[in-house]
């Protein structure tokens, strides 16, 4: 496998920005090393560009005639490496050369055939679709790896996905214009191709694992035994009888979840909360929307079952960093060998932040998948985020966006970022 060639431009016009991202495109197919015939294509807007996004496509795919395959989203805001776009008109393009049996484009005008053996999938979705979670489930469950990244588009005009096969190789795309809103879309990836993907958490817990031991529906009513309610005001401290006081603590505080069946599946007796003081990948973060004093309970945006476990939790600007700087470290160690040959220390011995993409780091590229509650200065300043993980994993091919909710594994996230490299 070969770089992925990349790129990404911010200009008021798109039709400028889409010169510059193609001029980049160009330069780095033209490079030994990168990819000369790519025929799938990932293309992350802003929402500037929402309602052009047919014409977008349309363009980008006629000055990209190799480029039969299309899949991509529109976001608040978008990154590539070292980069974020937030709130200003930008685009991003990553390029793919894959072999054809190893990949297919997905949407609702033509679902994913049975005749496709999906080891994974990327997913792009739209957050108003009706049943959404059991959707993802689905849709991991038909992989062989049981895995699904990727997250909802996030837009204040049309929220909207790229899903399009021009090759003809998948039966309904042929008179799709390729832009979709509603549903779910992406790129399921055979098993030949090779990915490593982590989740990193932007909460950090405030108070001890707890099983529910009692609740109706999204309402938790009991925690270890306890009412629900009267646990959460004895952790953050607070009492309704100054209910200002309280009302600021609660909306600032969020839920950290284990699902009951995930619990079961547990063979080390870990909670939520690890012994770090951190969150694992198995917890997903969901907002307080409301409580009941007569009951005593938590209304949660979720559905839960007794035998969960729940930590409450909140947004953690120095948590958030230490994640990130772990799930890319994780990767590296992953794709490092033991011992490494002569090329391959030549090329990683150069500082992190000046060395050139090399095959020798075995990452052909990237896709980052963000919240949209972490993104702009949550990490402390522009492209803060984004430059975390180039100094982890050195300079390499990287597009995403900021989401609505975040996907991994078979579940739907919440101020987390998921990474994923294809390795060569």
């Amino acid at each position: 496998m070969k770089l992925f060639p990349y790129a990404h431009a911010t200009h008021p016009q798109w039709p400028m920005a889409a010169a510059l991202v193609l001029a980049q495109l160009r330069a780095q197919m033209a490079l030994h090393g990168y990819a000369g015939s790519p025929s799938l294509a990932l293309l992350y807007i802003t929402d500037h560009y929402a309602n052009d996004a047919e014409a977008i496509l349309e363009h980008l795919g006629a000055e990209l005639p190799l480029v039969t395959d299309w899949s991509g989203t529109v976001g608040v805001g978008i990154v590539s490496n070292n980069v974020e776009y937030w709130d200003e008109p930008a685009m991003a393009v990553m390029l793919l050369e894959l072999p054809a049996d190893q990949y297919r484009v997905f949407s609702g005008v033509a679902p994913l055939g049975l005749g496709f053996a999906a080891q994974t999938a990327l997913v792009h979705a739209d957050g108003q679709t009706a049943d959404l979670g059991e959707l993802i489930a689905e849709m991991a469950e038909r992989t062989e790896a049981a895995y699904v990244f990727g997250g909802l588009a996030s837009s204040r005009r049309r929220s909207l996905q790229f899903a399009i096969g021009g090759d003809g190789n998948i039966s309904g795309h042929g008179g799709a214009s390729g832009v979709f809103e509603g549903g779910l879309s992406g790129v399921a990836f055979g098993p030949e191709v090779a990915l490593v993907s982590r989740v990193t958490q932007g909460c950090a817990p405030v108070s001890k694992s707890r099983v529910v031991t009692a609740a109706d529906r999204n309402l938790v009513l009991e925690l270890d035994g306890k009412p629900a309610l009267d646990v959460l005001l004895d952790d953050l401290a607070v009492s309704l009888e100054r209910p200002e006081e309280a009302i600021d603590a609660v909306r600032s505080t969020l839920v950290g979840l284990v699902s009951a069946e995930v619990v079961k599946q547990r063979h080390n007796g870990q909670g939520a909360v690890r012994s770090t003081g951190n969150f694992g990948d198995d917890v997903t973060v969901r907002h307080i929307i409301g409580l009941d004093p007569t009951r005593r309970g938590i209304a949660i945006a979720d559905h839960l079952e007794v035998g969960a476990e729940l930590a409450f939790c909140r947004r953690n600007v120095q948590a958030a960093r230490a994640d990130l700087m772990r799930i890319c470290a994780e990767i590296r160690e992953e794709l490092e060998p033991q011992e490494i040959s002569l090329e391959v220390a030549h090329a990683l011995q150069d500082s992190e932040l000046e060395a050139a993409p090399h095959l020798a780091r075995r990452i052909a590229g990237a896709v980052y998948v963000s919240c949209s509650g972490r993104g702009g200065p949550h990490f402390g300043g522009d492209s803060a985020e984004l430059q975390i993980v180039r100094r982890a994993l050195g300079d390499v091919p990287l597009v995403g966006f900021f989401a609505d909710g975040e996907i991994a594994r078979g579940h739907l996230y919440g101020y987390t970022g998921v990474l994923t490299v294809f390795t060569v």
